[in-house]
């Protein structure tokens, strides 16, 4: 009498579980990668060993053109300028709803200290709260 073998071993593998990983790890880089840079424009920011921890809802961004002596101010990252004069219509639209209003502002390592205090009357105006933005030592 011959003895037959049931048990065959099964060749498929289930891949549900790697595609999982797979998708959380997706998900993962892709809102880590919005977080990484929050400023598109290319800007040489002064060094500073003291970073703060607060939360900006709207950045501004001044932009020096020291060829032409010119400066363009951009919100949020947005490539496309406005002029000085629409800067504070647009943050107080953006800040409008917020209970705590911060702003941070971006500017260039060239920029004249004039422009920065500028948006610092903006802030003082509205009664918003200012972060300066440097770049890490």
């Amino acid at each position: 009498m011959a003895i037959k073998q049931r048990a065959k071993a099964d060749a498929s593998f289930s891949m549900s579980s790697m595609t999982d990983i797979v998708f959380l790890l997706l998900i993962f880089f892709l809102v880590t990668s919005t977080l990484i840079n929050p400023n598109a424009l290319k800007l040489l920011l002064p060094k500073s060993t003291n970073q703060i921890s607060a939360k900006q809802q709207v950045s501004v961004s001044i932009k020096h053109y020291p060829s032409k002596n010119t400066f363009t101010f951009h919100i949020n990252g947005n490539k496309k300028p406005i002029k000085f004069d629409q800067v504070e219509p647009a943050i107080q639209e953006l800040l409008m709803q917020s209970e705590d209003p911060t702003f941070s502002i971006y500017a260039d390592k060239t920029v004249p200290i004039e422009q920065v205090v500028n948006l610092m009357n903006i802030a003082k105006r509205n009664k918003y709260k200012v972060i300066l933005a440097t770049s890490p030592e």
